[in-house]
């Protein structure tokens, strides 16, 4: 008795089990299905809506343009191909879960950049991937929480702060010339950019924000190499979300330092690769410098350099430090030729489509200042050209980073010239780089440039001590 009670207890408890799994697994499907249908359901009613912009070919209804896109100079390439075809916008299904438009002309980015910050949202799609780092920041936050934080923030960077910089911007750059010298003196001219330029950037911040001297340019960062890997670990991340490069959207790593480097890079590389304009603005800061007896650039000097600006700003176009950046609206956008974006779309913004399109710029692939000669100012599309982005949730920084992008380059051309350098481990000039859209834009394998000191300031400079 004793054993068929206990053969009759397991087949009971194991009925009773499988009986158990049954509804759960019943009630599972059920759910799943019911997820299912509602995604399909969404997929196709945001499919009608979004019929008004032009779709490129998919892999299918299903898959859309799921993994069509790359983190690399091809993905880049590819965005340039969309503008040729496009003009000005498309839409873009990632599966039937992420429904986008993107946009890459003034006509379309302006309304949307341009709309009011109560209703404009930073989307969980990207940035959600960036709040363990960056936490509620500025750059991520939403409605009363962004609000308050931008009222506190816009005092920081008003023209009498700024004005306190400029020394600052002159004695980090001073430091960063200082270690060329002794590089180049070592035999060591041909330099890698971004690591010298992100810790002179970094070094400046950290002075005008918290008046701490880290002397990271000197000393190994450790922050530094934490922001390079959180930025190699973040990129993947969002690009498989995305299937996209518009994994590119700005750190606020320390008030984004990393992007005033990248600005700082690609101005001095497009001025290596075009000897003329080089010397130009080298001749311009030398006409500035003329009778003093300090090398150093003062507030009232950076209206003075417009030739320089010109130059930043055509490198700003060209090489943007920050390629996109992506938007959704609790409302629906109205846009020209009577298209609308549906409330909740994520409309990703290409400031690199922008600022390569041929329909708003000439010769939009090629390095040519006079984009921005005062001259051509009336021509220009009010945005046309937005590095910072535009509008109430614009870069609040921008009037820093341009302060210290003229005074590092107008230093660095009177003190340096420049020539397209040689990647160590490819053998291969700089002339022929491939960019590395990341959180920023950097280069494959590092932007290399050689350098020549000199020798008529070098020399002044040190009688000076």
């Amino acid at each position: 008795m004793t054993l068929l009670h206990s053969v009759l207890s397991l087949v009971l408890s194991w009925t009773g089990l499988c009986s158990v799994l049954y509804i759960f697994s019943t009630g599972l499907v059920a759910v799943v299905a019911l997820w299912t249908v509602r995604l399909l359901l969404r997929h196709t009613w945001y499919s009608h809506r979004l019929s008004c912009f032009s779709k490129p070919q998919t892999r299918s209804w299903l898959l859309g343009h799921l993994g069509k896109m790359q983190s690399t100079e091809e993905g880049l390439q590819q965005v340039d191909d969309l503008v040729q075809t496009y003009k000005h916008s498309c839409c873009w299904f990632l599966g039937p879960f992420y429904h986008l438009v993107r946009l890459f002309h003034p006509d379309y980015v302006k309304p949307l950049l341009m709309a009011p910050a109560s209703i404009t949202v930073k989307d969980e799609l990207i940035y959600h991937h960036l709040r363990p780092w960056l936490g509620h920041s500025l750059l991520i936050s939403n409605g009363e929480v962004w609000s308050r934080k931008r009222r506190l923030l816009t005092p920081a960077f008003h023209f009498d702060i700024l004005k306190s910089y400029i020394a600052v911007f002159n004695s980090s750059s001073k430091i960063m010339h200082d270690k060329w010298c002794r590089l180049v003196a070592e035999g060591k001219t041909n330099l890698e950019m971004f690591d010298h330029v992100s810790l002179m950037t970094l070094d400046s911040l950290l002075k005008c924000a918290f008046s701490y001297d880290s002397n990271c340019q000197e000393s190994p960062s450790e922050y530094v190499s934490a922001i390079v890997e959180l930025s190699d670990l973040a990129t993947p991340v969002v690009a498989i979300k995305m299937s996209s490069h518009f994994a590119n959207l700005p750190s606020s790593s320390s008030a984004g330092h990393d992007t005033t480097a990248s600005a700082i890079c690609w101005t001095l590389y497009n001025l290596a690769r075009h000897e003329d304009y080089q010397e130009k603005c080298r001749q311009e800061v030398m006409d500035l410098m003329e009778g003093r007896d300090g090398q150093e650039i003062e507030w009232e000097d950076l209206s003075n350099l417009p030739f320089t600006t010109m130059c930043i700003k055509e490198s700003l176009r060209l090489h943007s430090p920050v390629p996109g950046v992506t938007r959704k609206y609790t409302q629906d956008m109205v846009l020209p030729g009577n298209r609308t974006v549906p409330a909740g779309t994520i409309c990703l913004v290409s400031i690199y489509g922008t600022h390569h399109n041929p329909t708003v710029w000439t010769n939009p692939h090629e390095f040519d200042p006079l984009h921005f000669d005062p001259s051509n100012k009336k021509s220009q599309a009010s945005h046309a050209f937005i590095p910072f982005s535009s509008g109430p949730r614009n870069c609040i920084g921008q009037k820093f980073a341009m302060a210290e992008l003229r005074v590092v380059v107008a230093l660095t051309l009177l003190r340096f010239r420049l020539t397209p350098g040689v990647n160590p481990e490819l053998g291969s000039s700089s002339g022929r780089v491939r960019r590395l859209p990341q959180i920023v834009l950097r280069a494959e394998g590092g932007l290399w440039l050689q350098l020549e000191p000199l020798n008529r300031v070098t020399q002044k400079e040190q009688s000076d001590k």
